[in-house]
């Protein structure tokens, strides 16, 4: 069964496989650096300088590395999977040109 949006879809799962493999090469690795820089800012903040070894901050650190990665990842996946959309429905579009018959007569000139 052919959609009506073929194309377009094909578009989004291209857009979302690229984005997987971009954010695998280039992004995983600095999320969680900068989620984890971030989880110790607010670890400091909250339990005092220096962290030491208790449990809590190092929670809170490994919590906000995987929110790091998740919203790079979210990032990544969703942009590129809305620019794969885009760039099918554009194509959709100029693949299926409707041509629309426009009568060329001037408001004000009439027919004798």
């Amino acid at each position: 069964m052919k959609t009506k949006h073929a194309l377009a879809k094909k578009g989004l799962y291209i857009g979302a496989g690229i984005g997987l493999v971009l954010f695998a090469i280039v992004g995983l690795l600095p999320s969680s650096f900068i989620g984890g820089v971030l989880g110790l800012k607010i670890a400091g903040h909250i339990f005092g300088l220096p962290l030491g070894t208790a449990v809590a901050p190092r929670f809170v650190v490994g919590v906000f590395m995987v929110l790091g990665v998740l919203v790079t990842g979210l990032v990544f996946v969703v942009g590129l999977s809305l620019i794969g959309w885009a760039s099918g429905t554009v194509a959709e579009a100029l693949r299926e040109r409707k041509y629309v018959d426009v009568d060329h007569h001037e408001a004000g000139h009439k027919k004798a």
